[in-house]
């Protein structure tokens, strides 16, 4: 399927940083509920993340992650999800993060 560059301009990703990290038990595949600071303009959103193979709860906190921040919520088992944290399958389907190398202000849009 092809999209347009405006299709492309419509979806917002931002850049935020994890303020926490906790077990989601109730998910039906190993998850965390992860809460990130998109900065000032976005705030703060909380997202269901899959990424439980390659990173601890403790090393997410302070990291910054991606995310697709204009999707509506998601319902999620109990929890609700306001954005759509990005990463891409490993060999084994494992979810590695998508992130700056650099850091960078939260918010700062992808472009």
């Amino acid at each position: 399927m092809t999209i347009t560059y405006q299709d492309f301009e419509n979806v917002d990703i931002r850049v935020g940083t994890v303020i926490t990290a906790e077990d989601f038990p109730e998910a039906r595949k190993p998850a965390y509920k992860l809460t990130i600071d998109f900065g000032p303009d976005i705030g703060i959103k909380k997202s269901s993340a899959q990424i439980t193979k390659h990173y601890t709860k403790d090393e997410l906190v302070g990291s910054q992650v991606i995310g697709v921040v204009n999707f509506a919520p998601k319902q999620i088992g109990p929890f609700i999800s306001e954005t759509l944290t990005l990463g891409m399958a490993d060999e084994n389907g494992d979810i590695v993060l998508l992130r700056p190398t650099t850091p960078v202000p939260n918010g700062n849009k992808m472009f």
